[in-house]
């Protein structure tokens, strides 16, 4: 028997969910263009700070539908973890960039602008996937892609980690280039936990 619902759900919230990934989709896109020019990386960070408190802002509209809505097209546990894990992805990317003008880092190491790459195409994966969250289904490509990105950014990290140590760098720029990469790896690793969060929307909804 087919299922029906008296009320409807709020339809609205994917396209909101892709609002919110595009903007963390933004944001990693201008980390990345500021480290590849790094011509004037204060702007850089304040552009990337104001698209964050855009991602605030798009993450208090989603909360305050939640508060209004009676059917929500998933779990409302699920809805507020999503849009929180997303909202982490942004901040660190915020962190990273406020990190290279705090630190006073002259210019980007080539490892730092690769790390940066692979946030902006888990962020590109995480994106389609919330564009195609509706239907429930064929998501696996998504979710593996974003897996593969961030081995891809572990290695890449504990490799730029080791060779710190090799090279016969001063010990502060030792630390402050650990730092950076360890954020970058966190910014993956949290992209990662938005592809496991999406996974288990889709085997408990599908």
């Amino acid at each position: 028997m087919p299922s029906f619902r008296l009320i409807p759900r709020d339809e609205r919230f994917f396209d909101l969910f892709v609002e919110d990934a595009a903007n963390v989709l933004d944001g990693a896109r201008q980390l990345e263009a500021m480290l590849r020019s790094f011509d004037n990386p204060d702007k850089a960070a304040k552009k990337i700070r104001d698209t964050e408190h855009k991602g605030d802002e798009i993450s208090h509209d989603i909360g305050r539908r939640l508060e209004q809505t009676f059917v929500t097209p998933f779990d409302r546990e699920e809805i507020h973890a999503l849009i929180s894990a997303l909202d982490d992805i942004l901040d660190l990317i915020e962190e990273v960039a406020d990190t290279f003008v705090l630190y006073r880092i002259e210019s980007p190491t080539k490892t730092s602008v690769k790390q940066a790459a692979l946030v902006v195409q888990a962020c590109e994966t995480i994106h389609q996937a919330l564009s195609n969250l509706r239907g429930f289904k064929d998501l696996d490509p998504f979710i593996i892609e974003v897996h593969r990105i961030e081995n891809e950014g572990d290695k890449l990290s504990r490799s730029a980690i080791a060779g710190l140590f090799d090279d016969g760098a001063k010990t502060i720029e030792v630390l402050k280039w650990k730092d950076v990469y360890a954020l970058l790896e966190d910014t993956i690793d949290k992209c990662e936990d938005v592809a496991d969060l999406i996974e288990r929307i889709v085997v408990k909804h599908a």
